[in-house]
């Protein structure tokens, strides 16, 4: 060992002469600097003295590699990996395995460090001298560039670790348990001993940590982009030529798997350090992550979301087919707002597995990838959902126009259904996760999201989030789907109250001992129980809307079939029409306080009968000022004249 570690004096003149070197093309490039900002007019001297820095740093930089990869030998970098086996890849240091920059002393560790700092003051002076030259530009996209020495402790790493890897190709889980191994037991000294030389030379932006994770990262990513990854498409490809299912699409969901979870234990290697990393720093994801790999391959990210999208539907399919996920309601379906939905069970299928492929688009490293896989493979899942509820409802109408129970409560669990969702989107798109996506208007190849998806909503709709055109498409069906309800219950209605419209003369006789009218009886009664089979099966909001609708419905039947039919009211008449009236205020008294409200026509036509005479003749003469004066606000003048000339006052 002493005898590797001897150097003769050649060698140690090589090493001043070098440093000698640097700091002149240091002091070269502050001149440069000054000279540029002070005479722009001598630019071609400064071109002239860049061409013979360009020359010397062609020559300085690649001996001073050529250096530090002969002392990292010396140092017997990297360390064997031999002793490695699939049973101890995730145990902590082993003993036998030490870490050669914690054990290298004297001469040795003088010239490494040296080397090193020599090393990291060529960059710097790289960095500043493009930093100069890119004045106006895009800087520090163009000047950041991998800490070179770090590189170099890299790459033989990568070397000897591939000849583990090609005998575990089959074992994937393997290769990502070694490349974190050897990330994390040798993290420390990167921090300990190798940060301190860093900023020695004032090289900055750059933390040895980081560049220890992200150039290991980097170099599995690659060994993935040219070894793993073609294998899979390979025999996907093959799969649907042959049209023979094999284990491919399995293989292939189980190394996104494992990349998900090693990017997530590389994200809290670089946290340890204190480095906090946010959503919106994609440049710094992208480095520590090896889902990057889809970055370079957007094909490869269509493919994974068509497999992970048919994955999901398989799974969906087989819940959606047993009915009695559609009755049994999810207990607990109450989300912010306090709403109970009722949503059927099948409803907390559809987004766990909606939410599991956002936890996985979670850890793409940039906002266009992940806006692009959830609109590949998240939004297709939403829209089969939808399909399936406008089916189910479709079915029901078809088969008995909705007019039994059964059919009824079918469509109204579609509905919750359909509010459940919608909901959670809402919410959904509140995060910054989903409103990034909605904004984002394309990827780094320069497409838009609605060349991923087809749509042809705006573009500046997306500030909505990213989920907003599904959005709307649950409120339409919803309003359809209510609208109809609302209109088939009306029309039994209207169907079973036609003897009491026809029956004009019972307005001028007497009740005969009857509270309420008979004819009227039945419809009442079938009202209530269709809106009592609602009330228990609908979501509380969509039934406000429903009841509201309805009574909207029979006010305009009543006023328009009875007050506005040309009928005498005698006075036993108006006594029977208010008793009526009165009832039907009660069936609805059950979902609102003050019932009357939602038949304006119908009590505003029942008060002009109830005038006394003079009153009343008052309405003939007085138009809009007598009506505002008498409380009539949702009546015309000619309804109310109409209204005044059929009151017949017989006492």
């Amino acid at each position: 060992m002493n005898k590797n570690l001897r150097k003769d004096s050649s060698t140690r003149n090589s090493e001043e002469t070098r440093l000698v070197a640097i700091k002149t093309l240091k002091q070269t490039e502050d001149l440069l600097t000054s000279v540029t900002k002070t005479r722009p007019q001598w630019a071609r001297l400064v071109s002239a003295v860049d061409h013979r820095v360009d020359r010397a740093l062609a020559i300085l930089r690649p001996q001073a590699i050529a250096d530090h990869r002969a002392l990292l030998t010396s140092l017997r970098w990297p360390p064997p990996l031999s002793n490695l086996t699939s049973s101890n890849l995730d145990t902590r240091k082993s003993s036998e395995v030490q870490n050669p920059l914690f054990t290298m002393q004297g001469d040795l560790k003088h010239q490494y460090c040296e080397n090193f700092l020599a090393l990291c003051r060529l960059q710097e002076l790289q960095r500043q001298r493009k930093s100069r030259q890119l004045e106006g530009h895009n800087r520090e996209v163009a000047i950041h560039q991998p800490l070179w020495a770090i590189e170099e402790l890299v790459n033989p790493v990568s070397v000897a670790s591939q000849r583990h890897f090609s005998k575990w190709i089959a074992k994937p889980e393997f290769i990502f348990a070694l490349v974190y191994k050897i990330t994390r037991d040798y993290v420390d000294s990167m921090d300990e001993l190798l940060q301190p030389l860093v900023d020695e030379a004032m090289l900055t932006g750059y933390g040895c940590r980081e560049e220890w994770i992200s150039a290991m990262v980097a170099s599995l990513s690659t060994y993935l982009a040219k070894e793993i990854f073609p294998i899979y498409v390979g025999q996907l490809n093959e799969e649907s030529v042959t049209g023979i299912r094999s284990e491919a699409r399995i293989s292939w969901l189980h190394l996104v798997d494992l990349m998900v979870s090693f990017d997530k234990r590389i994200k809290s290697l670089v946290e340890q350090s204190g480095i906090l990393l946010s959503l919106q720093e994609d440049v710094t994801l992208r480095k520590i992550s090896s889902l990057s790999v889809f970055c370079d391959r957007p094909d490869w990210l269509t493919l994974w979301a068509e497999i992970e999208l048919a994955d999901t539907l398989e799974k969906l399919k087989l819940e959606m087919d047993e009915e009695k996920n559609w009755t049994k309601k999810v207990q607990g379906a109450v989300l912010s707002n306090s709403d109970d939905y009722k949503c059927p069970a099948v409803s907390s299928s559809i987004f766990r597995c909606l939410s599991s492929l956002i936890d996985r688009c979670r850890s793409l490293p940039t906002v266009s990838l992940r806006s692009r896989f959830l609109r590949l493979a998240g939004t297709p899942v939403i829209k089969f959902f939808l399909d399936c509820l406008l089916l189910r409802c479709q079915e029901a109408e078809g088969l008995t126009a909705l007019t039994d129970d059964d059919a009824l409560i079918k469509v109204t669990n579609s509905i919750n259904a359909a509010h459940y969702a919608e909901s959670i989107l809402k919410e959904w798109c509140e995060d910054v996760f989903f409103l990034e996506m909605g904004l984002d208007q394309g990827d780094e190849l320069g497409e838009s999201i609605a060349e991923y998806s087809g749509s042809k909503v705006p573009i500046e709709e997306y500030g909505n989030g990213i989920f907003h055109e599904e959005i709307v498409k649950f409120e339409d069906f919803r309003t359809q789907w209510v609208e109809k309800v609302s209109i088939v219950v009306l029309r039994g209605f209207d169907a079973r109250c036609r003897e009491y419209m026809k029956n004009r003369r019972q307005w001028q006789e007497n009740s005969e001992g009857w509270i309420v009218s008979k004819t009227l009886v039945g419809a009442l009664d079938y009202l209530q129980g269709k809106m009592s089979v609602i009330e228990e099966n609908l979501n509380r909001l969509d039934f406000a809307g429903i009841s509201r609708s309805l009574a909207a419905g029979v006010d305009r039947l009543i006023f328009n079939g009875i007050l506005m039919s040309n009928v005498k009211f005698h006075d036993d008449g108006v006594e029977r029409f208010g008793y009526d009236l009165t009832v039907l205020f009660g069936v609805f008294r059950a979902w609102c306080l003050r019932p009357e409200g939602f038949f304006p026509k119908a009590s505003e036509g029942l008060k002009l009968l109830k005038m006394e005479k003079k009153q009343l003749q008052g309405s003939l003469t007085g138009g809009e000022k007598w009506m505002k004066e008498n409380g009539i606000r949702h009546l015309s003048v000619a309804e109310v004249e109409k209204i005044g000339k059929n009151r017949v006052f017989t006492k």
